[in-house]
């Protein structure tokens, strides 16, 4: 006879927090979200820190190195999707490895016999007023000089003539080696009265330029993730089948950390993979999952994850509860991993994060899953609404949408990570559509944040660690359900003041 699970499967929707008292030291500029990524020994902190508790999704149609780039810029990390070549997962992290904020490559580039309506038509076609004229007209070739919109006129000059005729050459530049650091390139910037500070190898070759008008900018993202070098960090996605290939060629790229993605965490498999990273490349953090219980987590603790993914069946993309009739609701799955975790972490005296996968719908959901226990989130449809995300932007009567398709579907063809048998996807376990266009992610992201802080200030936590000790969670019915939300005639025009 089957072993009967006598509570309910609830989600999220079914619980509400309840307000705390709020200290006087306690405000949104105060909260602070840092929390663990990766396994750690109580009493020390994590080798690695998430600024902020928000992860990105192992999906085709979300993990760009674009997105990794700008959710790393504001404290967060993204895990690059493995269905593709491994050549290029790899290109893929070393792209969001080599980006040095401030730092920017190149994308007007000229040769100098070019002519000057050429560059016109570069100009033109980047929207920069700054050209890098090369040997090669390539952006990593020998330096020869710069050349702005400022320096030629399409009407007073002729553009037949060449670029060289109107350029700075290189000898007459400030430059600098590529060594110099943000800071140091920011001073010089502003020191000796530059717009542009080219940075070049001991060859002479442009590696990048730094601009006075970036200096603003790189002030808008305090938390960045960064690794020990000041280079933005990014995650990977594996699987159990050529993890034995992917991951040397993922760390010579170096990748930060690794995460097994599995429908279903919970097997043999997987076990044996992570077990074998950790024998073979002990140097990198690996998680493991999905599961929906403890003793799964265990399972993958034991086996020696560094952190375990949380959700089976609940993601916005997902039908696998449809199909196979396996998963369990989110809130009940976090709050059962969650006791397992903490139990694993009085037995061990380690503590191994946990990561909450899917069912997040709305904003306050997540601060709900982190108050259930959850360590950070990972999220799919929420990522794949910003420009950043790999979906094509489609405009609608309703105003513009994102492509969003799941790694279940038969368009990602990601037969490998369900083991339905065989050599490719023998039924949908994931579904193909759109999502509502979101803008871009640092602004999206800002908001999604401020309402995380103000809901802890709401029930008197200044930290994540406190907020899960102190939150306090009720029920919801029906009826108490419809009463939270608007129950008026909305206006379908703002105000008028009068």
């Amino acid at each position: 006879m089957a072993q009967l699970i006598a509570e309910v499967s609830r989600t999220f929707n079914e619980f509400l927090l309840l307000p705390n008292r709020t200290r006087t030291d306690c405000s949104p500029a105060t909260v602070e979200l840092r929390t663990p990524l990766v396994r750690h020994l109580v009493g020390e902190p994590s080798a690695i820190e998430l600024q902020t508790p928000f992860t990105s999704a192992i999906m085709q149609a979300v993990s760009t190195p674009e997105l990794a780039i700008a959710l790393a810029r504001n404290g967060g990390l993204s895990f690059l999707h493995h269905n593709q070549p491994i050549q290029d997962q790899v290109a893929a992290v070393r792209q969001v490895k080599n980006f040095k904020a401030g730092f920017v490559t190149s994308d007007t580039n000229v040769r100098p016999d070019d002519s000057l309506g050429a560059l016109v038509d570069v100009m033109r076609r980047t929207g920069h007023s700054t050209a890098a004229v090369t040997h090669d007209g390539t952006a990593t070739g020998r330096l020869l000089g710069l050349v702005t919109s400022r320096d030629f006129h399409p009407q007073r000059h002729g553009l037949d003539g060449p670029v060289s005729g109107r350029m700075t050459a290189v000898t007459e530049l400030a430059h600098a080696g590529p060594d110099i650091t943000l800071s140091e390139a920011n001073a010089r910037l502003w020191d000796e009265r530059l717009d542009c500070l080219p940075v070049l190898d001991g060859e002479g070759h442009l590696q990048h330029l730094v601009f006075r008008s970036d200096y603003t900018d790189n002030k808008r993202f305090p938390h960045q993730l960064v690794d020990a070098a000041k280079r933005l960090r990014v995650g990977a996605g594996i699987n159990t089948h050529d993890y034995e290939e992917r991951v040397p060629a993922l760390l010579a790229a170096g990748v930060d950390a690794l995460c097994f993605d599995s429908s279903d965490g919970y097997s043999d498999w997987q076990a044996q993979a992570l077990s074998w990273v950790k024998k073979h490349h002990p140097e990198i953090p690996v998680g493991g999952g999905n599961v929906v219980d403890g003793e799964a987590f265990t399972f993958l603790a034991e086996a020696g994850a560094d952190f375990v993914k949380v959700g089976v069946g609940g993601g916005s993309i997902c039908i696998t509860r449809d199909q196979k009739g396996i998963g369990r609701g989110q809130a009940s799955a976090v709050l059962d991993v969650a006791a397992a975790r903490d139990a694993f972490r009085e037995r061990t005296g380690e503590y191994v994060p946990i990561c909450s996968d899917g069912g997040l719908v709305h904003d306050y959901h997540v601060a709900l899953a982190l108050a259930m226990g959850a360590d950070f989130v990972m999220m799919g449809r929420y990522f794949a609404r910003f420009d950043q995300a790999a979906g094509a932007k489609l405009p609608t009567r309703d105003g513009f949408v994102k492509e969003y398709w799941g790694e279940g579907s038969n368009r990602a063809r990601n037969w490998q990570r369900y083991g339905q048998g065989g050599q490719g996807l023998v039924f949908e376990e994931g579904v193909d559509g759109y999502v509502p266009y979101a803008g871009d992610l640092d602004e999206g992201l800002a908001l999604t944040v401020t309402k995380l802080k103000t809901t802890m200030v709401s029930c008197g936590s200044a930290s994540l660690a406190e907020f899960q000790s102190t939150a306090r969670l009720t029920l919801v019915s029906d009826q108490s359900f419809q009463e939270s939300h608007a129950n008026v005639t909305l206006r379908d025009t703002p105000a008028t003041a009068t």
